[in-house]
């Protein structure tokens, strides 16, 4: 049994009813959830995607480290940060804040905040991916029969989002991310390659094997890219494709 010195200095009654936390272990629990944050942001949001893209475009151009890997990061935040601000307002206003203000336990207020991001997520989820995952999580815990009733593969089509656990989404989610951002990152290696491979044949029409033809490519290219407006496009083209789901 509890004493009620402890008790007083652990839980704290809701406003609605119920007890919860107190402040002391409440600090102590955001510094804790705090600390794997940088993680929950690369495998729940937008960045993975964004980064993977940015890196190719810099790949690309073959610009070895310019833009710097603290900009690419950094503009990939700032990017995550619009596209993921309606669903962080939707988690603060039913999870964080009621929580902050005493009005749910712990477990409520985290099966609340995991609904816009498990939403978002599923939104942008390869349907073969999501499938994948589910007959592993189905085959891993043993509950999936060997065959359907002609004795044929089983389904692992999940009927609604309710039904999926969060691991399954989030492996779905993040093996969908870097299959797209692959799939853009070849659209954009193309143009480039186009301008290597017209520079290097001129070259050789002229006899300058010696004269490396990225010398006389890397110009070109960054001379396209900035005539099109190269960082505009791809940076529009990639938060667009999240607005699509």
């Amino acid at each position: 049994m509890i004493s009620p010195v402890l008790a007083a200095s652990t839980i704290r009654d809701l406003v609605g009813g119920g007890e919860t936390l107190s402040v002391s272990l409440r600090i102590l629990l955001i510094m804790t959830a705090l600390a794997v944050l940088p993680s929950i942001i690369l495998m729940t949001t937008s960045f993975l995607r964004i980064v993977i893209v940015l890196s190719f475009v810099r790949r690309a151009l073959g610009t070895q480290e310019l833009p710097p890997n603290q900009v690419i990061i950094g503009l990939a935040l700032f990017l995550t940060f619009m596209v993921m601000a309606p669903t962080w307002t939707e988690v603060w206003t039913i999870s964080i804040g009621p929580y902050l203000n005493y009005q749910k336990t712990e477990a409520e207020a985290l099966d609340d905040g995991l609904k816009p991001i498990r939403r978002f997520m599923f939104q942008q989820i390869d349907r073969r991916d999501l499938e994948l995952f589910v007959s592993i999580a189905r085959g891993s815990a043993g509950s999936a029969p060997a065959g359907g009733p002609a004795g044929g593969a089983p389904s692992a089509r999940p009927a609604q989002l309710a039904e999926i656990s969060t691991p399954v989404v989030v492996s779905a989610f993040m093996t969908s991310e870097i299959k797209r951002a692959f799939k853009m990152g070849f659209m954009i290696y193309l143009p480039f390659v186009v301008i290597d491979l017209v520079v290097a044949s001129v070259l050789i029409s002229m006899g300058m094997l010696v004269l490396p033809p990225v010398l006389i490519s890397l110009p070109f290219k960054i001379l396209v890219f900035v005539l099109v407006d190269g960082w505009g496009i791809v940076i529009g083209k990639t938060v667009e494709s999240f607005m699509g789901g």
